[in-house]
């Protein structure tokens, strides 16, 4: 994201329009919407422009730019045919640090128009920075049909008494105090024309919240799968969009994170490689200290909460304190980086059963029931295992597995970097040397692994 959305407000405040034709005209109405007041300097304007200007109380300044004209102003927009005059404007406006916008050159602006969809109060602005404006124009229409009209009246309504609910309620039950609102039947009197009987039984309701007893806070245990954002299940965004802190962990991506509320504080609670910046029973504890403040919890988990992602023993904790809380299952990483991968977990001619193993060294050996990983027509998917990758490797084979077993290595799996490397379970220590493969990675092991070549899609 290069351009930053804001929202000025440009009520009674002068911005300069140089230019005075139909695109001059159209930048200016949306000026004019905001309650700008309109200063334009052109050899000639529009009539529709002129109205515009005497609208907003401004000034028409008959001849060409000038640089005397920035000062005093505190936005300017550069509209004119001339791509010399349009450069010096915006050289001119950055000198004096004024925000500037150059029509149809992106390069010579810092800021620019988003499309925008109108609802009274609230304002939804789309841009790509100048990049795609057909395709910010398509999304707007989009968008335009999945909005109700009644929607600007509604947050109207909010504004006016925004000021009682915020001393009526705590922070906690505001927040589900206005999801009421927005989700609740005075949307329907407002969508009928019924503002006055709307507003009348939104304060009504406000007296029945302040009576209820103090919020009690809540814990999400949310699996936020193994890390492309569309594998989210809908229950997982809901919450994450109603939590008040967020604890994550390292496997949870970037492009996941970003869907948590904006206003959430974040705590990252990560563990890395003979690192823990948090240990477990500090996580449990503070999962439970938070709740206790009447804080909507969630913890987000890369993958799935049950699938050595520990959610048991923070489920454990929550409910030895009485906390209560809710699990969302997320897709593990194996089932989503074999998917990614090309790798069929079970398949009728190589494997009938499939193992999820944690390959995480303890106290620098790796423990696990060797032989019976060794049965055949078998799956082996090994969380954790690239540093213990050697000793998986020299351990299966000292067991017996044959030497030539198809094995790879999912790194970053369903996401953009996604890498497979694929050879046998001799061969894939070296290979995972060779290619730097860096956690997180998952390493697959069996006749499921001979699939991917013809498999292989999401690349």
């Amino acid at each position: 994201m290069r351009y930053l959305p804001l929202a000025f407000d440009l009520k009674n405040r002068p911005c300069l329009i140089v230019g005075g034709g139909s695109i001059a005209t159209r930048k200016a109405r949306l000026l004019n919407k905001a309650e700008a007041r309109l200063l334009v300097v052109a050899p000639d304007i529009t009539d529709e422009l002129r109205q515009l200007v005497l609208a907003s109380g401004g000034e028409y300044i008959v001849g060409r730019y000038r640089r005397d004209l920035l000062e005093n102003v505190e936005m300017v927009v550069a509209a004119t045919a001339d791509s010399d005059v349009n450069a010096q404007v915006s050289s001119d406006a950055r000198a004096q640090r004024l925000p500037v916008n150059v029509v149809d050159s992106p390069q010579l602006c810092t800021f620019t128009f988003p499309s925008i969809v109108e609802r009274g109060p609230l304002a939804i602005g789309i841009s790509s920075g100048g990049s795609a404006p057909v395709l910010t124009r398509m999304l707007r229409a989009q968008i335009e049909t999945l909005l109700s009209p009644g929607l600007g009246v509604i947050a109207e309504l909010a504004g006016l008494v925004r000021d009682r609910v915020k001393a009526a309620l705590p922070e906690a039950q505001r927040k589900d105090f206005w999801h009421w609102v927005f989700n609740g039947p005075i949307v329907g009197e407002v969508e009928r024309g019924h503002k006055a009987e709307a507003e009348q039984a939104l304060l009504q309701e406000l007296e029945r919240w302040q009576e209820r007893p103090a919020p009690s806070g809540e814990v999400y245990l949310v699996g936020g799968g193994p890390g492309d954002p569309d594998l989210l299940t809908f229950r997982a965004l809901r919450l994450m969009q109603q939590a008040d802190v967020v604890l994550y962990d390292r496997l949870v991506s970037s492009e996941v994170l970003e869907l948590v509320r904006r206003d959430a504080e974040r705590i990252y609670v990560g563990k890395m490689k003979q690192f823990h910046s948090v240990p477990q029973d500090d996580i449990n504890q503070l999962l439970v200290d938070l709740a206790k403040e009447g804080k909507k919890v969630l913890r987000l988990k890369g993958g799935d909460p049950f699938v050595f992602g520990r959610g048991g023993e923070e489920m454990d904790k929550l409910a030895e304190a009485g906390v209560p809380f809710q699990v969302v299952p997320g897709i593990t990483a194996a089932i989503g980086c074999s998917a990614y991968a090309g790798i069929p977990l079970t398949h009728r001619d190589h494997a009938q059963s499939v193992r999820f193993i944690t390959g995480h060294l303890k106290q620098g050996d790796l423990v696990l029931p060797w032989q019976e990983l060794i049965t055949a027509n078998q799956t082996l998917v090994f969380y954790m295992g690239l540093a213990g990758l050697p000793t998986i490797s020299e351990k299966l084979i000292a067991h017996g597995m044959n030497v030539d077993t198809p094995a790879a290595l999912v790194e970053k799996g369903t996401t953009r970097d996604q890498r497979v490397i694929v050879g046998t379970i001799a061969t894939l220590p070296e290979l995972a040397e060779t290619h730097k493969v860096g956690a997180p990675a998952l390493t697959i092991i069996g006749g499921v692994v001979t699939l991917r070549e013809s498999l292989g899609w999401y690349q």
